[in-house]
This record gives structure tokens, C-alpha cells and sequence, in this order.
């Protein structure tokens, strides 16, 4: 919430999916069954495994499936987002939100307010 407000703050009446983006671009992280705990050990992790051993992973069982499926949660949220009929602005942000802002497809202004206020 405090991401969705944070935008509201900035762009005053954001439109629907720009605030839906900033709900929701991190709900793949659903799928990977991690507390915080959990997330902070994944993340300690990820820094130091290769985007394809962490991509094989994801598909696997145990922790390290985990620890795959959280790297991956981007694509997953994004593909969750689709499949419930989510407006295109919204899937792309969940795509995209982890990555460098030089490659992000969406309008890069609403792109900085919303990675500013996921920091």
C-alpha cells in the first residue's frame, strides 16, 4: 500500500494502472512460498548465483525452488497478471520492475515515480 500511496502522492490522480502496477508488480513473489525470513536468505542467495542456475531452479522442489521461483517472480507476476485480464501498462511493469531503467517499455516518467517509490 505504502507504494500505491507514495505514487498517488506524486502523480495526484495516477490513472487505475499505474496504482495497480504499484499493488501489484510484485505478486509472482506469491508463488515462491518464502517468509521473510525465507526472503532475506533467498536474496543473500540470489547476489551470488547465475541468472541460469537460478532460472533451473525455479522449477524445482525444496528451497532452492524457492529461491528460483522468487528470482523469477517478475515474469510469474507478470503472467498472473495477464491471465486475470490486468491492462498492459500493469503486466509490463511487473515484467519490468527489477530491470535497468534504460530498458523499460512503459512511459519512463511513470516508470521513475513508480521505482522510486518501490525503494
Amino acid at each position: 500500500m505504502k507504494v500505491a500511496r507514495d505514487v498517488v502522492g506524486v502523480l495526484g490522480d495516477a490513472e487505475r494502472p499505474v496504482v495497480a502496477a504499484a499493488l501489484l508488480h510484485d505478486v509472482g513473489k506469491l508463488g515462491c512460498g518464502l517468509g521473510t525470513m525465507g526472503r532475506v536468505v533467498a536474496t543473500l542467495a540470489i547476489a551470488g548465483t547465475s541468472r541460469s542456475t537460478l532460472e533451473a531452479w525455479a522449477g524445482g522442489r525444496g528451497f532452492t525452488g524457492r529461491v528460483g521461483r522468487y528470482f523469477c517472480h517478475p515474469e510469474s507476476g507478470a503472467l498472473l497478471l495477464e491471465a486475470a485480464g490486468s491492462d498492459a501498462f500493469t503486466v509490463a511493469w511487473a515484467r519490468e520492475h527489477q530491470n535497468p531503467s534504460g530498458s523499460w517499455s512503459v512511459d519512463a516518467r511513470l516508470a521513475e515515480v513508480l521505482a522510486g517509490a518501490d525503494r
